[in-house]
Parts: structure tokens; sequence; C-alpha cells
């Protein structure tokens, strides 16, 4: 596997978990836990954002 290969694979698993933070935080936590999940779920979209950005560059 080169880099992009790896930098592709960390994009998807990301925005897998990004997906998967911001919808515990919309429909399991109700309280203000829900705020700070969906909160990380948007921090590991802009992540993943950037490694895709990365992608070809490195």
């Amino acid at each position: 596997m080169n880099k992009n290969t790896v930098l592709g694979w960390a994009t998807l698993l990301m925005v897998i978990m990004g997906a998967i933070l911001v919808g515990m935080g919309a429909f399991k936590y109700e309280e203000v836990a829900g705020w700070g999940f969906g909160t990380v779920g948007i921090g590991f979209f802009a992540i993943a954002w950037v490694f895709n950005a990365l992608k070809g560059r490195v």
C-alpha cells in the first residue's frame, strides 16, 4: 500500500466514525452530551476532509 491508499482508507474510516458520532449525538443522547458527540463528529469530518485533500500531495 502506498501513501495515497493509506490516506484513502483513513478518510473512509474517519467519515464512518464521524457519521456514527453525529448519529449518537442526534439520536441516543438528547441532553448536553449529544452536543459534544455531534461536535466531535463534525471534527472527524473536518480531519477526513484534510486527509482527502492531502492525497496525491504527500
